[in-house]
Order: C-alpha cells, then structure tokens, then sequence
C-alpha cells in the first residue's frame, strides 16, 4: 500500500524558518503628557514603522514617549524613549534664535543701506566741489580777493 499525495506532502513538509511564537514581532508605544500624568496613552503594532511615526507625532504633542519591543511571554525590551517636552523646548530655542539672526541681519542691512548713503551724499558733494571753478589763493590760503570794490592791495 502505497502513502496517498497528501500523505507524502505532510512527510516531505519543512518546519518554517521563522519564529511561531506568538505576538513577538509587535512594538508597544507608551505616552505620558505633563498636563494629564493620570490619562497616559499606549498602543500596540506589529509595524515598527508605525510604531515609531505614532512615537513621533506624540513626542510633537509633548509627550514622553517610550517604544518597546515585544521578547515574548509579556516582556518588553525599550527600544527608544523621546522626551517629548526638551524636544519642545529645543524647537522653541532654535525658532528664538532664528528670529534673533533675522533682527541681526535685518539690522546690519540698514546700517550698510545707511552707510552706502552716507558714502553716496559724501561723493556727491565732492563732485558738486570739483565742478566749481577754482579760486585765485594766496598762500594763507584766503581768498586773494575779499571784494570786488575798489581796494587795492
């Protein structure tokens, strides 16, 4: 009597290369917010990426932010935390600081606008000077003539 094909496939069937334990491949995303300590907020996936883009979007909400991993038989290892309210204050410090170097810039422009001004009404004036005719001096460097009526000298 010879095995039926089912029969041979079972025989012939290889144990899965993966791990069967059960909810090993899933992430844990826990929250806790300053304003609500006794609401915290947790969530589980099996997307890592998931994971990690709720962690994201809960530590821009201000909250601290832990991801776990599953080990198997309800333990968890931590994978990241991210603290959500120094993230906060980071982008707080850092927009500060853009504005302060946009007041600096802003700053330092109107005074090279002022400066160049100043530079162009200095040029101005000496070329209104060179176009005028020169005057006879002396060696005082008076005006040889103090009127037109008739001194002598």
């Amino acid at each position: 009597m010879s095995p039926t094909p089912k029969q041979a496939r079972q025989h012939r069937r290889k144990a899965k290369a993966s791990d069967r334990t059960h909810n090993v491949n899933s992430y844990r995303v826990e929250g806790n917010w300053h304003e609500r300590p006794d609401r915290p907020a947790a969530t589980k996936t099996p997307d890592k990426r998931k994971a990690y883009r709720i962690a994201r979007a809960w530590a821009a909400d201000g909250a601290y932010v832990i991801v776990q991993e599953h080990t198997g038989w309800d333990t968890w290892k931590t994978l990241d935390e991210f603290d959500g309210p120094a993230l906060l204050a980071e982008q707080r410090r850092e927009q500060r600081e853009a504005v302060e170097d946009a007041r600096r810039t802003a700053e330092e422009s109107e005074r090279r606008i002022a400066a160049a001004e100043e530079r162009d009404r200095e040029t101005a004036a000496l070329e209104r000077l060179m176009v005028r005719p020169p005057v006879p001096r002396d060696a005082t460097g008076r005006v040889t003539a103090r009127h037109t009526a008739g001194a002598r000298l």
